[in-house]
């Protein structure tokens, strides 16, 4: 607390002063880079097999499956055990269906029902990174520090969706096998980092009799579902992503509409991280600090009008701009979302709502890459992708007069987790 009993708000520069965040966001940095960038080539690779974009969607959904079904065991699991350890072990997991990757790319293959195999395993692995992750930030958080992590974890996250992609257009284009071991190597670098973190011990202790049960296992879920604000919050981005999935479809747009090459469409894809992590270091510097639920619905719709230019151009420049823009507007809902969610979670819960949130959004991005790939294949991409930035529209305008406490939330500090979760 400050002299003047205010919340104490930590800048940027003063957490980047403890060595345990130093370590959680350069382990992020190194196996997120690898990450986006296996996700950039594998897209890609299955668009220039068989020309079909559907097939993208069918990729984003063998992703999705296995992180829909466990979650409520990857959740528990985050909460019992030590996370770091769970984390590790999810990257060894991704790192050994990279090595697949590798394996299989080098067989020069012209079947793609392989590449969904190996998806499924990485969306297992996923299916447990993503709550222990999400959950180890606030545990090397200092007092007042949360909000300025999370901005900088999302702008490494986004930073990587720079790096990554656009180094998959050189990579892919020596040869996809080059691509995909490059993502391993990082991977590897990313658990090294990660064993390195020190986490502070749990502020709740947990009941040693407090045994693994279904009802348990579904806390997650109960905890959303009975606090207003956080529901709101996570459906709103649910929709948003789940009709505005048009960065699934860029290897379609840019070889129907804008009729580029596999560099061209590196830097297209890239340029989400670019539009990313330029607002995520905005907001770590400079973060938001009042009328934060109207800014969430605004930066929603904002995604939605980009999505819409994006949908109706032909031309390589407006699109780049489009996806930079949508993607900062997103950077802006996933920081003031990534804020909510731990501000008003309790720690023993954090891991199982984390994996809640992850199907409903994390994962959701596989689910609107098929929903957009099916629609694509319908009424062809231009059509899907315009479609889905009206429909997102259409969200925030029933978001807006429909949940006035989201949208009446003025400062992070009026948030608090409930002290005896029931």
């Amino acid at each position: 607390m400050s002299d003047s009993g205010e919340p104490t708000q930590l800048t940027a520069r003063d957490v980047l002063r403890f060595t345990n965040v130093r370590r959680m966001l350069g382990s992020s940095f190194a196996f997120a880079i690898g990450l986006t960038l296996q996700a950039a080539t594998l897209g890609k690779h299955i668009f220039d097999i068989t020309g079909r974009a559907i097939d993208i969607g069918w990729l984003g959904l063998a992703e999705f499956g296995p992180i829909a079904l466990l979650v409520l065991v990857s959740g528990s699991v985050a909460d019992r055990f030590n996370r770091k350890y769970v984390a590790a072990l999810a990257l060894a997991g991704e790192m050994l269906c990279a090595i697949a990757l590798v394996v299989y790319s080098l067989s020069e293959p012209t079947a793609v029902w392989p590449f969904f195999v190996i998806a499924v395993a990485f969306g297992v692995s996923r299916a447990f990174l993503a709550p222990a992750t999400r959950a180890m930030y606030p545990m090397v958080a200092p007092e007042g520090g949360l909000p300025p992590i999370i901005a900088m974890s999302s702008g490494v996250w986004t930073s990587a969706m720079i790096i990554g992609p656009a180094a998959s257009g050189f990579l892919y284009s020596a040869a996809p096998w080059v691509a995909y071991a490059t993502t391993t190597a990082l991977i590897f670098i990313g658990i090294i980092g990660i064993m390195r973190v020190q986490l502070k011990r749990d502020p709740t202790p947990r009941n040693p009799d407090d045994k693994a049960t279904l009802r348990s296992a579904m806390e997650g879920l109960y905890f959303i579902r009975r606090t207003p604000i956080l529901l709101a919050a996570i459906l709103l981005d649910l929709f948003a992503v789940l009709f505005g999935g048009a960065i699934a479809l860029l290897p379609a747009i840019a070889e129907e509409q804008l009729q580029v090459g596999d560099v061209a469409y590196g830097w297209l894809r890239a340029s989400a991280g670019i539009g990313a992590a330029l607002m995520a270091l905005f907001l770590s510097f400079k973060p938001l600090r009042r009328n934060v639920g109207k800014a969430l619905l605004i930066a929603v719709g904002v995604f939605g009008a980009g999505t819409i230019v994006l949908g109706a151009t032909h031309t390589y420049w407006i699109a780049f701009a489009a996806v930079l823009i949508l993607s900062a507007a997103d950077m802006v809902s996933v920081f003031i979302r990534g804020s909510i969610v731990p501000l008003v979670t309790p720690d023993s819960k954090r891991g199982r709502v984390s994996a809640v949130e992850n199907v409903f959004i994390g994962a959701t991005n596989e689910l609107g890459a098929f929903e957009s790939g099916v629609a694509s294949q319908a009424f062809g991409t231009p059509a899907a992708v315009i479609g889905g930035g009206v429909a997102t529209l259409g969200v925030v305008a029933v978001w807006w007069f429909g949940f006035k406490p989201l949208r009446d939330i003025d400062m992070f500090s009026d948030l608090d987790a409930p002290e005896n979760p029931v």
